[in-house]
């Protein structure tokens, strides 16, 4: 996404006020995210947020960043526990008038069975590909970040489906 999308969609995040989620900013120095993660520390960040659902206590690290360093910034989902990414959105679309996350499922597991995960999601999920709206309003701030949970969450379901079932 372009830095001024970032900077419009980290700023109503910041902004807004919520009864479901508590939303930390996350401190930088210069511009950048330090001691965070080996994949993160030293690379141009807009901002960083740690967000928690209070009645679930579930969180998530939600980090704008330019991820690979050519002026390309990416919404990056860390898992709560910074173990790794839950999902790397970069993708901006306009859809009925109105701009979109666009985002897709693809596991990239060494195990042989990533098949087995993508079919998991598309039949759960409807798609491997994800459309959330933009907020457009602080009052829709709350929608946006729920999908996101959502979206995180099924993430984890299809990857550790196979764990669950014997899909072979």
């Amino acid at each position: 996404m372009e830095k001024e999308q970032a900077i419009f969609l980290a700023n109503f995040i910041e902004n807004a006020s919520s009864a479901v989620f508590e939303t930390k900013k996350l401190e930088t120095s210069g511009g950048r995210l330090q001691k965070f993660h080996q994949w993160t520390n030293g690379k141009p960040t807009l901002a960083a947020f740690e967000i928690t659902r209070s009645d679930t206590d579930t969180g998530y690290y939600f980090v704008f960043i330019d991820w690979h360093r050519n002026d390309n910034y990416y919404l990056v989902i860390y898992a709560h526990d910074r173990s790794t990414t839950c999902a790397e959105i970069r993708q901006i679309q306009e859809i009925d008038g109105f701009p979109h996350i666009v985002w897709t499922y693809k596991p990239f597991k060494r195990d042989g069975k990533n098949d087995q995960r993508k079919a998991y999601f598309k039949q759960m999920f409807g798609s491997t590909t994800i459309h959330i709206k933009l907020p457009t309003s602080a009052l829709e701030v709350d929608i946006f970040l729920e999908k996101l949970f959502k979206l995180c969450q099924n993430r984890k379901k299809a990857d550790l489906i196979v764990e669950v079932f014997d899909l072979e």
